[in-house]
């Protein structure tokens, strides 16, 4: 069952990855140790690689863009941000994320509300016996 949960969880950040990318980058640039340490600190752990990949797609869509900067400490540093098109796009993936959570919770409430009544028949039934 855990490797059930695990696959389950994988493919639940793999869909909404882009959108906590785009929203990482939404306040300023960041270089991409920066992503990665944000996204850990809430919970998202993403290796380096799949990131890569995922920033290199955003650039060629025209949702982000790069600029090198100059490091003290080594190499140059390449800094993403949002283009006016990414932030375009962030925002009409924060009111679908809006909608799907809405829906979600929805569904999970009224799972819950249906689930208090079923209990609360058992108990019923069982004082009547």
């Amino acid at each position: 069952m855990e490797e059930k949960t695990a696959n389950i969880k994988s493919q639940m950040r793999k869909g909404m990855l882009e959108y906590c990318i785009l929203l990482v980058l939404k306040e300023d640039r960041k270089y991409t140790s920066d992503i990665i340490d944000r996204m850990r600190k809430s919970g998202l752990v993403v290796v380096e690689g799949t990131l890569y990949t995922l920033l290199n797609r955003l650039r060629k869509e025209g949702k982000l863009t790069y600029e090198w900067e100059e490091s003290p400490k080594g190499p140059p540093r390449k800094y993403y941000r949002l283009t006016p098109f990414g932030s375009e796009v962030l925002q009409y993936m924060s009111e679908a994320w809006d909608e799907i959570a809405s829906t979600v919770d929805s569904l999970r409430s009224a799972d819950e509300s249906n689930e208090s009544k079923t209990i609360n028949l058992e108990k019923q039934n069982e004082n009547n016996l």
